[in-house]
């Protein structure tokens, strides 16, 4: 964005053609006549150039300041460009010009501040009488004689006289009177110059919001959608103080050049504090700063309100907007301090945008030492594109941190799996080795009644007669039947039931929430994730210990969800043990038994373990089928949740 295309060519030509004016000049000070020349395509005025004169009632006509009476009363000035320092005034300036009419180009007076409310051009012509051209941006653009943003009127160049001009100022706003007389033939090289630069800044902001408007349909943050509303601001801004709005968005519509500067500014900088929060996640994470930018926010907003509605000056007034600059650029800091890498790309663009501010604070204030040109005037246009970028790094270098740190949760999860499998086959060797330990014993005494039966059928055929031994005898046979009874259905349920533990073993297994938990997570997640909204298989960590995050819908889903442990107010370790009971006996426990091992009451141990029941039922599971475990039922849905 250029504020005028190859001033500084013919700037020192222009110097030097005052200073020599000036040692020619009559003895006494005396304004300096500006000659017009064809080889000199253009002259800024500045300094002693203009002479000033503040009205402070608006009265004064043409007529009057270009009497005797009021020409003595014209101040030289000694500001590089003048302005308007009192609004409720109106500001006369004059410059003098000397007339060439053997040039051969057509010539121009041009005043570069578009926002200007007023502007009353006098162009004197060889008789003495003066042409009127009244401009400014309160009247419709489209009575303008030249179509550009600046307010540009045409040089009778007739005779070879020196004429006075006389500018009339009359604005709410800061107004500053830069004149420049230029050739026709260099205003149209500089004005296609500087629409295409401007075509070249407005660009960059559509291709920004272009972007950041499909990344916010293909991930839904909420950053995204609040960068693009913080360009199409600042877009619309710089368009109101350029002009350019005023020129192709709303010309016969000068109503909107009174607010629409004002107003995108405010919206500008309450988005950036938005994108800020957003950005770096204070909703969440840091809930006293996400307040305090809420109340700076409201606070800016009520003070936009109060400005239109009661206190028009307070409209003007445009370090209101420290306020959420400076709340941002601190947050950026604060959380740059804590860890947030990716918040150095917000302080460095803050930074950028901050001096962009003082250096157009610097030359509002008429501060002397800065250069005229470019990078001085439109160095808040500079700032905002280097912000721009700034913010779109912050943004990437936040999608890079992400991806690392689901890089190192995938790791975490992948070497807790490993250590699952081993606990899982480590658990199934001793469970085999008690299940061969069980079934020796039974043969032992299996072979020991063999051997038993043999003595016993020998000593029948043998001791007939002792009859009372052999009733002794078979009631030790009895006996041992009875035990072998016994130990076959102690076989039987060892198998069935493939470990019998008590409470204390089983603790020893899951002795905490987060061991429980964790095998809970196994069973749902170990083959896979999905979504129970939309069905993504993307997600990231939740609010509670291992759960889930979709990442696209924003699902939360915890480890108990879905489960039977849902909404159970059961410590989760007995809860499972429970279970495991329940389904061990195939449901034939009573609440009694349960209430007697848990140290639970007999009502809760009821109503748990009717839902285990159930939840067998709807799966027609049952330890005698075999092929599973305990655990099978642990994914059942509550009924009156899937109802």
């Amino acid at each position: 964005m250029i504020f005028y295309l190859g001033l500084m060519r013919r700037k020192y030509l222009g110097i030097f053609l005052i200073f020599s004016l000036w040692l020619c000049g009559t003895s006494g000070w005396s304004q300096p006549a500006i000659h017009i020349i064809d080889s000199v395509d253009q002259h800024i005025f500045t300094y002693q150039d203009i002479e000033w004169l503040e009205d402070p009632t608006g009265a004064l006509s043409i007529g009057d300041v270009s009497s005797d009476r009021w020409a003595g009363r014209f101040q030289p000035n000694g500001k590089y460009n003048p302005g308007n320092d009192n609004k409720s005034a109106a500001y006369w300036f004059r410059i003098r010009i000397t007339h060439n009419e053997a040039s051969s180009k057509q010539w121009l007076l041009e005043l570069f501040d578009q926002t200007i409310d007023s502007v009353d051009w006098y162009l004197p012509l060889t008789d003495g009488r003066f042409v009127h051209h009244r401009l400014g941006d309160r009247f419709s653009f489209l009575e303008r004689g030249l179509w550009h943003k600046n307010f540009i009127v045409d040089v009778p160049n007739q005779g070879t006289d020196t004429r006075t001009y006389y500018l009339r100022v009359k604005s709410q706003q800061r107004a500053d009177v830069i004149v420049v007389l230029r050739s026709e033939s260099w205003l149209f090289h500089y004005a296609l110059d500087e629409y295409f630069f401007f075509g070249i800044f407005y660009g960059m902001i559509l291709v920004f919001c272009f972007y950041n408007l499909l990344m916010f349909i293909a991930v839904r943050e909420a950053h995204y959608i609040l960068y693009v509303l913080y360009l199409t601001a600042i877009g619309l801004y710089e368009m109101s103080a350029d002009g350019i709005a005023y020129q192709y968005l709303w010309p016969n519509s000068s109503f909107w050049n009174t607010y629409a500067a004002g107003i995108a500014l405010c919206a500008a900088s309450c988005l950036s504090l938005m994108f800020t929060v957003a950005l770096l996640g204070l909703r969440s994470s840091n809930r006293s700063m996400f307040n305090w930018a809420l109340g700076v926010i409201a606070l800016r907003t009520l003070l936009l309100v109060l400005s239109i509605t009661f206190f028009e000056s307070w409209f003007t007034f445009k370090a209101f907007e420290l306020l959420p600059l400076g709340a941002g650029f601190v947050m950026g800091i604060l959380c740059l301090l804590q860890g947030y890498r990716y918040a150095r790309f917000i302080v460095v663009g803050y930074s950028c945008l901050f001096f962009g501010i003082i250096a157009k604070s610097l030359l509002y204030f008429g501060v002397q030492w800065q250069p005229f040109g470019e990078l001085s005037h439109y160095s808040l246009g500079f700032a905002f594109i280097l912000e721009m970028l700034f913010l779109s790094f912050a943004i990437s270098d936040k999608i890079k941190t992400l991806l690392v740190e689901k890089h190192l949760a995938q790791e975490r999860t992948i070497e807790q799996l490993k250590i699952n499998e081993q606990l899982k086959d480590h658990l199934n060797e001793e469970l085999e080795q008690q299940v061969r330990m069980k079934t020796s014993q039974l043969s032992l005494k299996s072979e020991f009644i063999e051997r038993q039966n043999l003595q016993l059928a020998e000593a029948n055929e043998k001791l007939a007669a002792q009859s009372e031994t052999i009733k002794q005898m078979n009631a030790i046979l009895s006996r041992d039947n009875d035990q072998l009874k016994h130990d076959v259905e102690e076989m039987q349920e060892a198998r069935f039931l493939s470990r019998n533990m008590n409470f204390e073993e089983f603790s020893a297994h899951y002795p905490d929430d987060a061991s429980c938990l964790r095998f809970i997570a196994h069973l749902k997640w170990g083959n896979g994730y999905a979504c129970k909204r939309c069905q993504n298989d993307h997600y990231g960590e939740g609010k509670s210990s291992l759960s889930r995050r979709c990442s696209r819908c924003g699902y939360d889903e915890s480890v108990t969800a879905y489960t039977l442990l849902q909404n159970s107010r059961l410590p989760i370790n007995k809860a499972l043990y429970m279970i495991f009971l329940v389904f061990s006996t195939n449901g034939s426990i009573s609440s009694y038994k349960l209430s007697e091992i848990l140290g639970i009451r007999q009502s809760t141990c009821w109503s748990y373990s009717s839902k285990i029941r159930k939840a067998m039922r709807h799966r027609h599971h049952s330890p005698a089928e075999g092929g599973f475990g305990w655990d099978s039922i642990l994914l059942e849905e509550p009924q009156e949740a899937s109802n």
